[in-house]
């Protein structure tokens, strides 16, 4: 795909459409990606970011991080950050999986430690853990149990016991987005998602054992205070979202905002853009809404970390504990926060769309655990599970995309094309050729999630690294994989 004409090269890996790109621009649009992976995007990326540009209150840039490709409104990998009094908010800016994200979990086990057992795991964790489309948990909740979650998030889980107190210091805002308001959210939304808790869910959204390379630590004293020790250690990462009930919450106020749009004589060149005045009375019930939606992602998270911890107890017949399976992370992709920043040296607080974007805080700033002030936030970054993942570090220039960076390799190609190209069962078999031993609930999902259909997670990094808005610390590579 060949970009367009009117893109300008700022730098080897900024790329800049500007306001006379398209009528209508409040301001120009920029992408993060180095050449490569610039005329490997779809055309969408360029018409979707540049749409998002046109929103009112967006200040500085709309963006699109170096694993940008379409999406619905906003491209995945779209950041914009909206000045709260004159903006707007958009659930096309956050995504229907709300707080889809990642978590990371360590152990003092290596691969050596783990071959032996591999198959055994996999098949408990994908028995534990359930997973594919209306997938539903093993957890028992009332109504008013669920309702809450939606306030407490993953706090409600760990004051139960399921995790630990740590588990929270290093999960993105503590666990708990504040604020949340169960009454703006419909009984639909509470039906779909009551008995998901605990659960993968379908798509993307996967469960692996993955360890580090010899080699493969980038940075051994930001590793280290991150909890990599060594080459051959073993960790966990997962990724999964707010399932139904997120889902249900962006679909309800998508249709909210259609409306809205009239009523506040708001334009956008795509319905797919619905939005509301984020000071508007629509604006703040999706925004408390979209928070109950952030705790029950963050609670979904906790329990499946506490399923986890129990399989690998059983099978190596020791404590979690003592297995060292203490959480680096865990880390949010589709959100809206307010947040405060530095634009043109004046500190303004701002509403920050990401939509399949990761926050990658740098040193010292704010809302980040206290062992991690000198590193920098750390960032989680899937890949495609035939290849490998990534832990990367918030840096002080992240500055330039309000702290943002990429979320995973992003797509090369639909999900109708790749199961048109792939077969699952074969897929399968390649991986467990490679040494990736994998169970699936949908052989036509695993088809879809082929390591072909991805970007070359390496060259997404390479971008992020060059650009100064991330750097990598440790690169995993699979060995088990539990997918939706």
């Amino acid at each position: 795909m060949s970009s367009p004409l009117e893109l300008q090269k700022i730098t080897g890996t900024i790329w800049e459409l500007p306001r006379t790109f398209r009528s209508g621009m409040n301001v120009p649009a920029r992408i993060y990606a180095t050449e490569k992976l610039i005329e490997s995007m779809d055309e969408g990326v360029f018409n979707q970011v540049a749409n998002v540009a046109m929103l009112p209150g967006i200040v500085k840039y709309a963006l699109c991080m170096p694993d940008g490709h379409w999406g619905y409104g906003f491209p995945i990998g779209g950041v914009a950050a909206m000045d709260p009094s004159e903006g707007v908010i958009s659930p096309g800016g956050i995504g229907f999986d709300i707080n889809c994200g990642m978590r990371l979990v360590l152990t003092n086990l290596t691969i050596r430690d783990v071959r032996p057992n591999l198959e055994r795991l996999i098949d408990r964790l994908f028995r534990e853990v359930p997973s594919g489309v209306g997938s539903q948990g093993w957890i028992k909740l009332s109504r008013n149990d669920f309702l809450k979650i939606t306030q407490q998030g993953a706090r409600w889980l760990v004051e139960r016991g399921y995790g630990w107190g740590e588990d929270l210091e290093k999960t993105e805002e503590n666990g708990c987005a504040e604020g949340a308001d169960p009454s703006r959210v419909s009984e639909r939304a509470f039906e779909r998602g009551l008995h998901q808790l605990g659960t993968l869910g379908s798509g993307n959204h996967y469960l692996e054992i993955q360890f580090v390379k010899p080699g493969h630590i980038f940075d051994k004293s930001t590793a280290s205070v991150f909890g990599i020790k060594s080459d051959e250690q073993v960790v966990i990462m997962f990724h999964c979202g707010s399932r139904g009930f997120g889902h249900q919450v962006a679909t309800d106020y998508i249709q909210v905002f259609l409306r809205a749009m009239e009523k506040y004589h708001i334009t956008a060149p795509d319905r797919e853009l619905s939005c509301a005045p984020f000071s508007s009375p629509e604006g703040q019930e999706y925004f408390v809404a979209m928070k109950c939606a952030i705790n029950i992602s963050f609670a979904n998270r906790q329990l499946i970390l506490h399923q986890i911890r129990k399989v690998f107890s059983e099978v190596f017949g020791r404590s979690a504990m003592d297995l060292g399976m203490h959480q680096v992370y865990d880390v949010a992709h589709n959100t809206a926060k307010l947040e405060e920043h530095i634009v043109d040296g004046v500190k303004r607080r701002l509403l920050v769309h990401r939509k399949g974007s990761t926050r990658a805080f740098g040193p010292g700033m704010g809302g980040i655990p206290e062992v991690y002030k000198e590193t920098g936030q750390p960032v989680i970054i899937g890949g495609s599970m035939e290849t490998g993942s990534y832990l990367l570090k918030g840096v002080s220039s992240g500055d330039q995309t309000f702290y943002s960076t990429t979320h995973g390799s992003g797509r090369v190609m639909s999900r109708r094309a790749a199961r048109r190209q792939y077969r699952g069962k074969d897929v399968q078999k390649k991986m467990a050729e490679e040494g990736i031993y994998t169970r699936t609930s949908s052989f036509s999902a695993l088809a879809e999630e082929a390591g072909g259909a991805y970007k070359d997670i390496d060259e997404v990094i390479e971008a992020a690294s060059q650009a100064r808005i991330s750097r990598p610390v440790v690169r995993f590579s699979p060995v088990g994989s539990v997918k939706g």
